[in-house]
């Protein structure tokens, strides 16, 4: 009976240090999904998918290492296999007609011009810079994201990629690059 309650208090007080963490870091690791995904609803179901990882595993995190790499390996992870569960885009023409259960039908493209709501300037920007993130390779965009937006260390984000320094190092200039190539690019669109 005695070995039931300790195992029991083991039990709870693990899943209250789980819990904290949690809470402490839950904001962060929704800032990061975002960054990766682009979107509300996929960081949402990102950020919910790490946090199962890591409470199913939980026993295996090694307390002397920082709780937030190991999350990061996680949601990387996460990441990359909700990324090849996603079928695969198919290229069509749009001026070719799609066949419905109706017959012909030719598609329709809302009007490309700028709502109200994106003449604020930081709302534009910040739309602007996600739209670079997303158009970067996935490795460069983490590398970027950790390192200039949640501002890891190289050792933090070589850990959550599960790469070398030099290989951290090498994505985030080349990602950096990508990214200033973009951004000059929307720049110079706006001019």
């Amino acid at each position: 009976m005695e070995l039931i309650e300790t195992a029991d208090v083991a039990e709870n007080e693990e899943r209250q240090a789980f819990d904290e963490l949690v809470h402490r870091h839950h904001k962060q690791a929704y800032n990061i999904a975002y960054r990766m995904t682009g979107n509300q609803a996929d960081a949402e179901d990102l950020t919910q998918e790490a946090f199962i990882r890591a409470f199913r595993f939980f026993a295996q995190y090694r307390r002397e290492l920082p709780f937030e790499s190991w999350l990061y390996k996680i949601m990387s992870n996460a990441f990359v296999d909700m990324l090849r569960r996603r079928p695969k885009a198919q290229i069509r023409s749009l001026d070719a007609p799609v066949m419905t259960e109706d017959g012909e039908a030719t598609f329709e493209f809302p009007d490309p011009s700028d709502g109200p709501e994106d003449m604020v300037l930081s709302r534009e920007m910040d739309a602007r810079i996600q739209t670079a993130l997303n158009s970067i390779s996935e490795d460069f965009r983490l590398a970027v994201i950790y390192a200039d937006i949640e501002g890891l260390s190289y050792e933090e984000i070589a850990d959550a990629m599960c790469c070398s320094i030099g290989t951290v190092r090498s994505r985030l200039h080349r990602g950096r690059k990508l990214l200033r190539d973009r951004l000059k690019t929307y720049t110079a669109e706006r001019e």
